[in-house]
C-alpha cells in the first residue's frame, strides 16, 4: 500500500500562485510515477500533470501547460504541483496519485490516490 497525503490547497485570488505537496509513504517512492488530477464541481476528474520516477520526464495537460509545473523530491518522498497565474476555472479538488512503473495520464492507470486538497480561486 502507498499512502498519499496532499497539502497546500486553499483560497487564492486570480493571478495568484499556490504550491501543492503530496507526501508518500508505505512503499519505495521511486517505484512509482506520480500524477496530479483535479475535479471541479459537477465535472469529471481530469488529468493535470505527471512525472516519471526519476523526475526526468514530465507530462502536462494542454490547458495548464506553461502555467503548472510538476516536480518531485525523492529524498523527501514528495511530489509537488506549482500553480501560477491561477484562474477561477482552476477551482477544483486536486488529487495526487501513484502509478507503478512508467509515466501515465489515464485515471484508471493509477494505483493509489490521496484524499485531495481544495483549491479555490476567487475573481
Amino acid at each position: 500500500q502507498v499512502q498519499l497525503v496532499e497539502s497546500g490547497g486553499g483560497l487564492v485570488q486570480a493571478r495568484g500562485s499556490l504550491r501543492l505537496s503530496c507526501a508518500a509513504s508505505g512503499r519505495t517512492f521511486t517505484d512509482y510515477a506520480m500524477g496530479w488530477f483535479r475535479q471541479a464541481p459537477g465535472k469529471e476528474r481530469e488529468f493535470v500533470a505527471a512525472i516519471t520516477w526519476s523526475g526526468g520526464r514530465t507530462d502536462c495537460a494542454h490547458p495548464v501547460k506553461g502555467q503548472f509545473t510538476i516536480s518531485r523530491d525523492n529524498n523527501k518522498n514528495t511530489v509537488y504541483l506549482r500553480m501560477d497565474s491561477l484562474k477561477p476555472e482552476d477551482t477544483a479538488v486536486y488529487y495526487c496519485a501513484a502509478a507503478a512503473g512508467r509515466i501515465r495520464v489515464g485515471i484508471g492507470e493509477y494505483d493509489y490516490w490521496g484524499q485531495g486538497t481544495q483549491v479555490t480561486v476567487s475573481r
